[in-house]
């Protein structure tokens, strides 16, 4: 075999390592939250030693992130650039639309959303993340953004970080723990109900009253 050739294979092989130990911590994380898994317990049922772990994930928390970055559904700041466009044209079946689609995201990932939690308690670089990552949905909706004026842009920052937490928390109840009832369709009616209206920019011609 070429030296070219043994290059290729051990990257496939370093692929291949990787990807079983996303895949490992991924389900542990799943069954067991985050706090309660150990980089030896991830290398252990990959069948690889803790140094190989390291040779691909600084720590822990650094396989939780890369979990959070992967996949094939959208990210979660690809769903409010899309809401950006839904608000832009007013319509409230589209806004409906995304708040299915939405309900589909958290479904997608509901396996890890305790680890997140558990990660955002424990590990104060993941708070800072998480944080940012909140800050940055509502900034990734210009349109929205310019629709208010000057001296109200954090009202409305707080309206779209408000419906980011309401989703999550109505998720977990809704789906995750069954303490709320009512079907997936009603569930969209009543949300887009609440949130439509709620993230209304302010009208232009109007005045507040003196």
């Amino acid at each position: 075999m070429t030296r070219a050739g043994r290059g290729n294979l051990r990257e496939e092989q370093k692929r291949q390592t990787r990807a079983k130990l996303m895949s490992s911590a991924r389900a542990l994380f799943a069954e067991r939250g985050y706090a309660a898994v150990t980089i030896d317990d991830v290398a252990a049922d990959v069948g690889c030693s803790r140094a190989t772990f390291y040779l691909h994930f600084p720590g822990k928390l650094d396989i939780l992130l890369a979990l959070a970055q992967s996949g094939d559904t959208p990210s979660w700041l690809s769903f409010y650039e899309d809401l950006d466009h839904v608000l832009d044209g007013g319509s409230r079946d589209d806004f409906a639309g995304w708040v299915s689609r939405a309900l589909d995201w958290f479904a997608t990932n509901n396996e890890l959303f305790r680890a997140w939690d558990e990660a955002t308690a424990l590990e104060p670089e993941f708070r800072e993340i998480a944080r940012a990552g909140i800050a940055a949905l509502p900034d990734s909706m210009t349109r929205y953004l310019a629709r208010w004026p000057d001296d109200r842009r954090d009202e409305a920052r707080l309206r779209i970080e408000l419906l980011v937490t309401q989703l999550e928390r109505f998720f977990q109840r809704w789906d995750t723990l069954g303490t709320i009832d009512g079907s997936r369709e009603l569930a969209v009616e009543v949300l887009t109900d609440v949130w439509h209206t709620a993230l209304s920019a302010p009208d232009p011609t109007s005045h507040p009253a003196a």
